[in-house]
């Protein structure tokens, strides 16, 4: 079992395919994971990708993007380790900044995407 075993999931009321766009490039992932070393294992388009991590830690990541309603359930897995034996403290305090950065991922996108529409108003359609 992994000891970095983080599950989060975030309502944005955008469609899958608008929060799918925000994880296509590179780069993005780059922002949001600077310290992982990121390779696509499976790019499930619309329903989100999975990689393989290396760099600070050593495991697999997915995005899953659920449609649900009007929006989309953003899925969120990390399960690794640290590339070192470190004492359960140091393994602990990982994890705990893992969780926040999660939410501090999906947050900001929910942000940035909705573009303020309030909540209980239907988006507008192009």
């Amino acid at each position: 079992m992994p000891s970095v075993d983080v599950v989060d999931e975030t309502f944005l009321a955008v469609p899958p395919e608008t929060v799918a766009a925000a994880f296509a490039a590179p780069e993005s992932w780059a922002r949001h994971w600077p310290d992982l070393i990121l390779s696509v294992y499976l790019d499930r388009g619309a329903q989100g990708l999975r990689w393989t991590v290396g760099g600070a830690l050593v495991g697999t990541m997915e995005v899953w993007l659920e449609p649900v309603m009007d929006g989309t359930l953003l899925h969120y897995f990390l399960r690794a380790d640290l590339p070192e034996d470190a004492p359960a403290r140091r393994v602990r305090k990982e994890l705990r900044r893992r969780q926040l950065d999660a939410k501090g991922v999906s947050l900001g996108l929910k942000l940035a995407l909705e573009a303020g529409r309030e909540p209980g108003v239907a988006p507008v359609l192009p």
